[in-house]
């Protein structure tokens, strides 16, 4: 089973994984978050990262997610890429997490992450262009 680690600005991840628990009724293994605090040591934060990792690591691969591309935790995170072992998606949602939980045992690390990445472009809808028939729901 792949890891998921949710990397993010203060208690974000925390908060999705309640989301995630809440909607499948349980909490998934091999998934937790940590929180960032852009005012806390680079280096202290790298090792609440690696120490994530570790947490959900079970020799399939770890994926992590940040929130936005460009921010604190998303840079932190890069430094820990290794492919086929390792790998960071920015922009995370609920909609991906949940996602994520229900394909991780049927794909490689790398399928997994490709097919979120465009899943998760797709989970983004403005409304009134659905409700006037201009935009397709989503699949």
């Amino acid at each position: 089973m792949i890891g998921i680690l949710i990397v993010s600005h203060r208690q974000l991840g925390d908060a999705l994984i309640d989301c995630v628990e809440f909607i499948l009724g349980e909490k998934p293994p091999a998934l937790a978050s940590v929180s960032i605090d852009i005012r806390e040591n680079a280096a202290d934060l790298r090792t609440k990262i690696e120490k994530g990792i570790k947490k959900v690591s079970n020799g399939k691969g770890v994926l992590i997610l940040t929130d936005m591309f460009g921010g604190t935790p998303s840079n932190l995170s890069y430094a820990f890429l290794e492919e086929g072992h390792i790998e960071v998606i920015s922009g995370v949602n609920l909609p991906i997490v949940i996602k994520a939980v229900s394909l991780r045992n049927g794909k490689s690390l790398t399928e997994m992450a490709e097919f979120l990445e465009n899943f998760g472009k797709k989970s983004i809808s403005l409304a009134s262009g659905i409700l006037k028939g201009n935009k397709r729901s989503q699949g």
